[in-house]
């Protein structure tokens, strides 16, 4: 298939690289060469690291990075996409924008999918004049190795569709689940709720960051604490999804806390930024709590 991925930060690069191992012809798209540049090098140390674990060949790698090609524009990209995958980062008024664009350059029976994790695919999908064949293909990271693909339905999108959408995911390795078109979809309904709990309990007082994410791993088998979790995903992305769930479900039980408003506020988004609840700004693996919280 044709697959023209649409932004080259950690999960469209990562959605590219599954595709393109698959043996798809990929376009990945971004407004930045140098974005496209970084991609294609984490593709590549990505692909060493299946190497190493010796789940694919040299040749295997090779033939991965030959299915990529690079674009710096939309119209160029996507012009004979049969499937889009839109990764771009979680703003609604963005996504919208490039969902028009997509509409008016990709051919007619393309399908449009976004990797959103919490916007209306509804809402999405009337901004085109093909919102039967509008989706979302939520990822998890890292794509590379995450097995799980949340395929969302709109309000109008047809069965069709979302066959050929879990069609799609199962012949790139992925297991599809799907889920309809309300606030936070599952993932994110269920996870974004337990973050913020987690947040509501060190700004109570009711015990350290260590302590709540050891409590988590030890207790509940999770494999990353919740508070970790917030830092990896991105505290700014967190913030966002429970605003969209705060705003369309109308209730005050996922209504955002105000220390993460607070650290988003305040530049701290956690790995991207180098801090969060713990610093990252060492450069390993161990995780230091944040000076502030000590």
């Amino acid at each position: 298939m044709k697959i023209s991925v649409i932004g080259a930060g950690t999960m469209g690069n990562g959605i590219a690289h599954v595709f393109a191992q698959n043996g798809n012809q990929v376009s990945l798209i971004d407004i930045s060469e140098k974005a496209l540049e970084k991609a294609l090098a984490q593709i590549a140390k990505n692909l060493d690291r299946q190497i190493k674990k010796e789940l694919i060949t040299e040749a295997d790698k090779t033939k991965a990075l030959d299915n990529i090609s690079t674009y710096t524009t939309i119209a160029e990209g996507v012009k004979e996409a049969e499937l889009v995958v839109e990764a771009a980062t979680e703003n609604e008024s963005i996504k919208l924008k490039i969902f028009e664009e997509i509409d008016a350059q990709a051919p007619s029976e393309a399908i449009l999918a976004s990797n959103t994790s919490s916007i209306s695919i509804t809402k999405i999908a009337s901004v085109t004049k093909r919102p039967e064949q509008v989706i979302g293909m939520h990822f998890m990271n890292p794509v590379p190795v995450m097995k799980l693909v949340e395929v969302i339905s709109g309000y109008l999108t047809t069965d069709k569709t979302t066959q050929k959408i879990i069609d799609i995911s199962k012949s790139i390795g992925k297991v599809p689940v799907a889920a309809n078109d309300y606030p936070g979809f599952v993932a994110n309904r269920i996870l974004m709720p337990m973050i913020n709990e987690a947040i509501y309990s060190l700004y109570n007082g009711v015990a350290g960051v260590e302590e709540i994410d050891t409590i988590m791993k030890l207790g509940m088998a999770h494999p990353m604490g919740p508070l970790q979790l917030a830092d990896f995903i991105g505290l700014d992305v967190c913030l966002s999804i429970m605003k969209v769930l705060y705003e369309g479900l109308g209730n005050d039980k996922y209504a955002p806390c105000p220390l993460l408003v607070n650290m988003v506020t305040a530049g701290q988004m956690g790995i991207k930024s180098g801090n969060g609840f713990y610093n990252w700004s060492h450069g390993t693996k161990e995780l230091i709590v944040a000076s502030q919280f000590k």
